[in-house]
């Protein structure tokens, strides 16, 4: 069994991206997963693609919540995530 991942995009001085953060982390209490958090300034590409989106959150690489995160969603992703595997 593979581990999950979530991937945060980010960036620097930006309120909603800690708030996501936040919400992931207190996740990590009840759920197993890894957590990557990628700065969207790192690379030209990930500024055209999100620069108006971040945060964006992503699980197994799939796009879960942008914008205003939900933590309650981002739980129920993972717990549906880990029934299938």
């Amino acid at each position: 069994m593979t581990q999950t991942i979530i991937t945060l995009y980010t960036r620097n001085r930006c309120p909603l991206c800690d708030k996501a953060k936040a919400a992931i982390l207190e996740l990590k209490k009840e759920s197993d997963f890894e957590l990557k958090e990628i700065d969207i300034e790192s690379s030209d590409e990930l500024i055209e693609r999100y620069g108006l989106m971040i945060p964006v959150v992503h699980l197994d690489g799939e796009e879960v919540g942008f914008g205003f995160v939900d933590k309650f969603d981002i739980s129920k992703r993972l717990q549906e995530k880990n029934r299938i595997k």
